[in-house]
């Protein structure tokens, strides 16, 4: 049995997870141990050791839900779908799906060995080390885009057509259910996407939703990436939605979740947006053009999401320890989509 009070960062009952594991897999010989994971904003994700195995758990949060919000079932569908593609994923291991047990529903997968960078400047590596990892992020980009749905059972995923038309509507409602005061940044990006709006052209993919820096795993020693984490936010989309959050870092400082914007990218060996942008479309025959329009929308999109982490801070759900430092970047975020709209971003 679990002794009370070792696992005090957990916001469910430990004891709950093993009589449920206990149902699921061998006895653990008295090798069950959780552990949370730093940082996240949305589902609180553990390290979990059972007997021989290495897991991680991720659930839902506790407290209010917005209606479609944190839906864990969908990424694991996602996993399950990819893991025997050349996309890498974690091994999809259970999921649970009653409530009841642990509060929330949850999942679990395999633990992989790498490293994951939060820092898009990647300081902690060699200058020599730099590009190649980005470079390797729009190569992975590329591969799942590449998947056909319907090949991996996921040609119900999503509505294809006027994807960027119903986001847009998607997010506006999300900002206008919070309870924040109301940032006009936001409302005036909102209206430029509606009168910018590109024709629909077609393109249909598996869209991460969260494609970024952060959300993947490398190999411990290669410029290779060995997981992509967190789908959450995973639909069929435009895969231009996914480069244009990738390139959000170009254009946000580092005060502003850890942006490249202000430094001297040639000083630290560290690829342009151009570079970035081409390396994609180089691994992706055919794709349309990235336009400032892609960008905008992704740094909306993302403000928004600040607006969402600022009322789990205001009512307590937050998952991450830093949510209430994350929260004022609404703002930030809109203006810096405002200067793109406009033609006045700094250089």
């Amino acid at each position: 049995m679990i002794e009370p009070g070792v696992y005090g960062d957990l916001d469910f009952e430990a004891d709950a997870l093993e009589t449920v594991l206990n149902n699921q897999f061998e006895a653990h010989d008295g090798n069950f141990s959780i552990s949370r994971i730093a940082g996240g904003q949305s589902n609180p994700t553990y390290f979990l050791n059972w007997g021989d195995r290495r897991l991680v758990l991720r659930k839902q949060p506790r407290g209010p839900i917005l209606k479609g919000a944190h839906a864990i079932d969908r990424e694991y569908r996602v996993l399950e779908a990819l893991y025997p593609t050349d996309v890498p994923v974690p091994k999809p291991v259970l999921y649970h799906s009653d409530p009841t047990s642990i509060g929330t529903p949850f999942y679990l997968m395999e633990r992989l060995d790498g490293r994951v960078f939060t820092d898009t400047s990647l300081a902690e590596l060699t200058p020599s080390e730099r590009a190649p990892i980005w470079m390797a992020v729009a190569n992975t980009m590329a591969s799942m885009h590449a998947v056909r749905p319907a090949a991996v059972g996921l040609e119900d995923f999503g509505r294809p057509g006027n994807y960027f038309e119903r986001q847009i509507k998607r997010w506006d409602r999300q900002y206008r259910g919070s309870s924040c005061a109301p940032i006009p940044a936001i409302e005036d990006l909102c209206e430029w996407l509606v009168k910018t709006l590109p024709p629909d052209d077609g393109a249909f993919a598996l869209c991460h939703g969260d494609f970024r820096l952060g959300n993947l795993m490398f190999h411990p020693s290669e410029p290779r990436v060995v997981a992509v984490l967190d789908w959450e936010l995973s639909t069929l989309g435009h895969p231009l939605a996914d480069l244009g959050y990738c390139c959000m870092p170009w254009h946000t400082g580092p005060d502003e979740y850890g942006g490249l914007l202000g430094i001297d990218l040639d000083a630290k060996a560290l690829p342009t947006e151009a570079e970035f942008i081409a390396r994609y479309m180089e691994a992706s025959p055919g794709a349309s053009p990235l336009l400032p329009f892609h960008k905008v929308f992704a740094l909306y999109r993302f403000a928004v999401i600040f607006v969402g982490i600022a009322d789990r801070v205001r009512s307590g759900s937050a998952a991450g320890s830093n949510a209430d430092v994350l929260a004022p970047l609404a703002e930030r975020f809109a203006q810096r989509g405002l200067e793109i709209a406009t033609g006045k971003e700094h250089a």
